[in-house]
């Protein structure tokens, strides 16, 4: 019952009121419009040369989110209004391949060239309050990848460069909604930021015998980071953030198949990730009472990921596939305490807000284990499994452990499918485990308006599971039709860490004709 939506907010005539909700079960508002618009073209003047050019453009309604539109304050709803403004993504992307025996560098040459545009906007009004506030973005990436094949008998190598440049235009106003007059007001970002990246590759793969392959590969990437801060709103004791910093990352890795039953696999890679203008200069309410501010002084982070895997194939009757991991990260970007220019408390629109940050922890690990299995009883029917189990913690100077945030509970899916002539049909279940409130990340156990309560009170995420059907009929060999029936039970569930509950009992009809 946590999980329904007894009253909403409506305003009548420039009042905000709590109504009832004639069926809680439905979860208002959450609807909105949206359109995808594609276009796909392609030219082949030689059998060297293949012109691909792809346009791309879609838009939505207002969009609410819902998440904050539950949330209360003393017992009571907080939010009249929090909606993101149309959602727009305008993409083009143009590629040039071409192919030549004539040459001793490549066999495959690729030039990437595209444009993207983003914007959104983010609108919100407390309960009673006449003041909107409203945060518009807009960010112009512009990018260009060459690429590289060539094959030498057993070896092939892969290579190339890339450059990628962001531009973030961020600006913010408060609207009087009784008199509609607007006042500039902070910037979700600093406005006229910019990201750059360069960097180049290299990778190879190696038949070193038939049983045996390896593949690695080294890259380099430098990135920029230029921020200028609006003071104007906020003192701040910086008026700038840059960054300029690289890394060289690989990666190398073994399959090995020494019969015909079993198969192993090992991977080591290395990975890095430079702060970005949203992780060193936004501003935004973070959890409820807090607000993240700026940090410049961020350093990138390091990332060291090993991989074990093996497989047992049985006569393709009985298949296991089962795999261990883990990845260690060096100074870790987290959300945490913080305090600016000496005050850890500080006003954000009209309310006194913890400070926080993203900040470099000392250290972070995820390690997990996946198995999957597949049964094929018959050539008609067949049983699959897949099961994860994710684990972490993140660790600060004092040596503190806490959960890590982005660490899901344990999940998984079996199928049990029959193929005959024309029919396919899929009985299947997804199911997820539980998370207790002491394993929540702390930014989660202070969301507790996401999760259900527990017998103390706590916020927790307790376990589910669906049952659902599918079925597909080929009518002709260019026309098949498709049914699927979802959470056939009708469970009442929230995927972790979500703000919403899943859909109830679902039906979707399709149909595919090919021609």
């Amino acid at each position: 019952d946590d999980y329904l939506r007894p009253e909403y907010v409506v305003t009548e005539n420039g009042q905000d009121m709590v109504v009832e909700n004639d069926d809680p079960r439905v979860q208002v508002p959450t609807g909105y419009n949206q359109i995808n618009t594609m276009q796909k073209i392609r030219f082949m003047p030689s059998d060297h040369w293949d012109f691909n050019l792809g346009l791309f453009y879609t838009t939505t309604s207002d969009y609410p989110r819902y998440d904050r539109l539950i949330r209360r304050r003393d017992g009571m709803l907080r939010s009249a209004e929090w909606f993101y403004g149309p959602q727009e993504w305008l993409s083009g992307n143009l590629q040039i391949t071409n192919k030549s025996e004539a040459t001793s560098i490549y066999d495959e040459s690729r030039l990437t060239l595209s444009y993207q545009r983003f914007k959104e906007s983010r609108n919100d009004r407390d309960f009673g309050d006449t003041i909107l506030f409203e945060t518009d973005e807009q960010v112009d990436a512009y990018s260009a990848g060459w690429d590289f094949t060539k094959k030498f008998n057993a070896v092939t190598v892969f290579y190339g460069l890339e450059y990628v440049f962001n531009k973030v235009n961020s600006v913010g106003q408060q609207t009087d909604i009784t008199t509609n007059t607007s006042t500039p007001d902070a910037s979700r970002y600093p406005d006229g930021a910019t990201w750059q990246s360069l960097a180049a590759y290299s990778s190879l793969q190696w038949k070193i015998a038939d049983d045996l392959s390896f593949q690695g590969g080294l890259r380099y990437n430098h990135v920029m980071v230029d921020a200028q801060f609006d003071t104007d709103f906020y003192d701040f004791p910086f008026s700038e953030a840059n960054i300029d910093t690289g890394a060289l990352t690989g990666s190398a890795g073994l399959a090995w198949n020494p019969s015909e039953i079993l198969g192993l696999k090992a991977n080591f890679s290395t990975a890095f990730r430079a702060p970005n203008i949203d992780d060193v200069g936004k501003i935004f309410d973070s959890e409820p009472g807090s607000v993240v501010v700026p940090n410049p002084n961020l350093k990138p982070e390091y990332a060291y990921n090993g991989e074990l895997a093996a497989t047992l194939n049985f006569n393709n009757v009985v298949k296991l596939e089962v795999a261990t991991y883990m990845t260690q990260l060096e100074d870790a970007l987290v959300r945490r305490d913080f305090s600016i220019g000496g005050q850890s408390v500080i006003e954000y629109q009209g309310e006194p807000s913890n400070v926080q940050a993203i900040q470099n922890a000392a250290m972070a690990e995820v390690y997990g284990f996946e198995a999957g299995l597949e049964v094929n009883f018959t050539n008609a029917l067949q049983l699959t499994s897949q099961y994860n189990i994710t684990d972490g913690f993140e660790e600060d100077d004092a040596g503190i452990q806490n959960p890590i945030r982005h660490a899901a509970p344990q999940f998984g899916n079996t199928h049990l499918t029959y193929t005959k002539n024309k029919w396919k049909l899929d009985a299947f279940a997804e199911y997820n485990g539980q998370f207790d409130f002491e394993d929540l990340a702390p930014s989660q156990q202070n969301n507790d308006f996401l999760y259900a309560k527990d017998e103390n009170g706590n916020p927790f995420s307790p376990s589910w599971y669906t049952l659902n059907f599918g079925a597909q009929y080929e009518i002709t060999d260019d026309l098949k039709v498709t049914g699927v029936l979802e959470n056939i039970t009708n469970q009442r569930y929230r995927p972790y860490a979500s703000g919403i509950a899943a859909p109830g009992t679902n039906l979707i009809l399709s149909a595919h004709y090919k021609f």
